[in-house]
């Protein structure tokens, strides 16, 4: 198949403008927090939130450049992955994963007492960048429906918030893991739990973009009920030992930022809890709508 250019007035249409500025403001954010020797906070977990963000702002860079240069060149007729569900999922996660870095880096990696230029600057083009992913799941979500893949739709966009849901666990795990002094058991059940989901999610992922669902054993729909089974029940288990862990904190925790770290991992566990719930939902209504069939 041979590589067709984009027409003039393909250079500005919103979505190649909207992907340019989430190139731009991404590139903008890492690049004004790595020049920062000093400016940043001296809290003994800062360290893992700044890696958190930098890591996020590098790898949708990375994957959002990828993804404009070959939308340009028109490549990804010839990648064999689904490119509608790619671009959505790319757009939905790194909405959700650039408002993390909005909120987590002036709360945790900025230096409260002495504001700099720098920081401020990184932490609006951060903000721009959660706009322009927004702004970009928009148009991607209005296209046509032929267009549009399995991650436009409600049950997709949760799948999305699951695995963010995930993610947001690492950097509070390690963090956590420090100050926490309670049995062994509270610590590793949630981690194991979130371990599970991640892995669970991403494998739902990967048989979506890989359109891998007609070469499982069982109907893909049963496995995505199953899935889902799992994961209410593990982030039931965590949200419950989150919500313990707030009653029997003592007064040496209340003291550190222990207090509002577990009040963060209660608040995203409840959340990735709800999105699996309303997941499983769906499913079950999808294998009775079939079995009526």
């Amino acid at each position: 198949m041979p590589v067709i250019v984009l027409e003039a007035r393909d250079f500005t249409s919103p979505l190649f403008l909207v992907r340019t500025l989430e190139v731009l403001s991404s590139c903008t954010a890492f690049s004004l927090v790595a020049s920062m020797e000093h400016n940043l906070n001296n809290s003994p977990d800062w360290d893992k939130f700044r890696i958190f963000c930098m890591f996020t702002w590098c790898f949708f860079f990375v994957v959002t450049f990828l993804i404009h240069i070959i939308s340009i060149i028109q490549f990804h007729s010839l990648i064999p992955i689904s490119w509608k569900n790619l671009t959505m999922m790319v757009a939905l996660l790194g909405a959700l994963m650039s408002l993390s870095s909005f909120v987590v880096f002036p709360w945790r990696v900025m230096d409260h007492t002495t504001v700099s230029a720098r920081a401020l600057a990184a932490a609006v083009a951060s903000g721009l960048t959660f706009l322009a992913y927004v702004f970009e799941s928009c148009v991607l979500r209005t296209q046509a429906h032929e267009q549009r893949g399995y991650i436009s739709s409600l049950p997709g966009f949760l799948k999305i918030i699951q695995l963010w849901g995930g993610l947001q666990m690492i950097p509070l795990i390690l963090s956590i893991s420090k100050l926490q002094t309670g049995p062994d058991w509270q610590r590793w059940v949630p981690y194991v739990s979130y371990g599970v989901c991640v892995f669970i999610s991403l494998v739902t992922l990967v048989v979506i973009l890989g359109d891998f669902a007609g070469r499982c054993l069982l109907p893909f729909d049963r496995f995505l009920a199953a899935f889902s089974l799992i994961g209410v029940l593990l982030y039931m288990l965590a949200t419950v030992i989150c919500l313990t862990k707030i009653l029997q904190m003592s007064g040496t925790e209340s003291k550190q930022n222990y207090p509002n770290l577990i009040i963060v991992e209660t608040v995203v566990s409840s959340i990735t809890l709800l999105a699996y719930t309303v997941d499983l939902a769906f499913s079950i209504k999808l294998l009775c709508d079939r079995s009526h069939m």
